[in-house]
C-alpha cells in the first residue's frame, strides 16, 4: 500500500522500514506516540507498537505558542515544568484514588484520558519522550523524571555534548537531531555535527533523527554520513539507525538487528552504507519486497 503520506514512501525508498511518530512540541505534554512501519495493507496494519512514549516539550516551543502567541500559560520555562509537574502530582493522586477504591467502583475517579496517559509513564510501562534542545532544558527533564520516577528518552539534545557525562551516568537513551538544519532559533546556537560522536564515546546509546518533515525522512543516512564524518564511527552510525533506534521505540525484541524470530525487515544496497552514491536496490518488509529500485523507475 502507498500511504497518502509522501513521507511514508520516502522512508521505504530510502531503506527506513519503520518509523516513531509522536505529537508536536506545543504544549508541554503533548501526547502518547506510536511506532509504525512504511509499509503495509492500511494505516492499522503498519502499527508495530502504540503507545512507545508519552511525548513532552521544554524550552522555546511551548512558551512561545502559548505566552507569546496567546498570553497564557506557560510563557516561562519555569511555567512548562510547574505545568508539567502539576499534571504529574494530579495523575498520582488519581492512581492511588484508583487502588483506594478498587473494591468500591461506586467512588472511583471519572475516567480521564490525560491522566491515563500519565499513569502508563508512572507505572513504567512508557517512556516520557522529551523534547529539550539546551543543556538547562535537558537537566530540568531529568531531574523532573528523577523525581517522579520514570524513564525518559532525550529527543533533540543539541546541547548533550555540554553535559554528555551527565547523561552516561543516568543511562538515558539520546536522540540526536535534525543534524542538517539552519540555526534558525536560539535553542541550537551551540548546535554541532559533532554530538553525536561525543555522546557515543562517553557510552551513551544514540540514535539518529531528521524530525521529519523538519528534514525530510529520505536524508536520514546523509545525516548519519555527517555524523561519522565529525567523530561517530561507522559502527556506532549503523546502531543509531538501526537497533539503538529500535530500543528508542520500545521494539527491539522484533526490529533493529537480523537475528531468527525477528521482522523479515531488510535493505539491499548497491554500495556501501552512508555513500552519498549509494543507493537503495530493495527495502524488504515483513519478508516481502516493499521498494525494489526497477519498479520505482518504471
Amino acid at each position: 500500500m502507498k500511504s497518502d503520506d509522501e513521507g511514508f514512501y520516502e522512508a521505504l525508498s530510502h531503506g527506513v522500514t519503520v518509523v516513531g511518530v509522536l505529537p508536536g512540541s506545543a504544549n508541554p505534554i503533548g501526547g502518547l506516540g506510536v511506532a509504525m512501519k512504511t509499509f503495509g495493507r492500511h494505516k492499522l496494519d503498519m502499527v508495530v507498537r502504540e503507545p512507545i512514549g508519552l511525548k513532552m516539550a521544554f524550552g522555546e516551543n511551548p512558551k512561545r505558542v502559548h505566552g507569546l502567541e496567546n498570553k497564557r500559560s506557560p510563557a516561562t520555562r519555569m511555567a512548562v515544568a510547574g505545568l508539567i509537574r502539576e499534571w504529574l502530582t494530579k495523575a498520582q493522586n488519581y492512581m492511588r484514588k484508583k487502588e483506594l477504591f478498587r473494591d468500591q467502583p461506586e467512588k472511583l475517579p471519572d475516567k480521564d484520558l490525560r491522566l491515563e496517559a500519565l499513569e502508563l509513564l508512572l507505572r513504567g510501562e512508557i517512556p516520557a519522550r522529551a523534547h529539550a534542545h539546551m543543556a538547562d532544558d535537558i537537566l530540568t527533564a531529568l531531574r523532573i523524571a528523577d523525581e517522579f520516577g520514570y524513564r525518559i528518552v532525550l529527543d533533540h539534545c543539541t546541547e548533550c555534548h555540554r553535559i554528555a557525562e551527565v547523561i552516561a551516568e543516568k543511562k538515558v537513551l539520546a536522540v540526536v537531531g535534525p543534524l542538517i538544519t539552519s540555526k534558525y532559533k536560539v535553542e541550537l546556537r551551540n548546535r554541532t555535527t559533532e554530538t553525536p560522536g561525543i555522546l557515543a564515546r562517553h557510552g551513551v546509546k544514540v540514535a539518529i533523527t531528521t524530525d521529519h518533515p523538519v528534514v525530510p525522512i529520505k536524508l536520514l543516512p546523509v545525516e548519519a554520513a555527517i555524523a561519522i564524518r565529525d567523530g561517530l564511527s561507522f559502527e556506532e552510525a549503523l546502531r543509531a539507525v538501526t537497533i539503538n533506534a529500535a530500543e528508542v521505540l520500545g521494539v527491539a525484541d522484533r526490529l533493529g538487528s537480523i537475528e531468527p524470530g525477528k521482522d523479515g525487515d531488510l535493505v539491499v544496497l548497491n554500495g556501501p552504507p552512508f555513500r552519498l552514491e549509494t543507493r537503495v536496490v530493495y527495502t524488504i518488509v515483513n519478508g516481502k519486497i516493499a521498494y525494489s529500485v526497477e519498479e520505482a523507475r518504471k
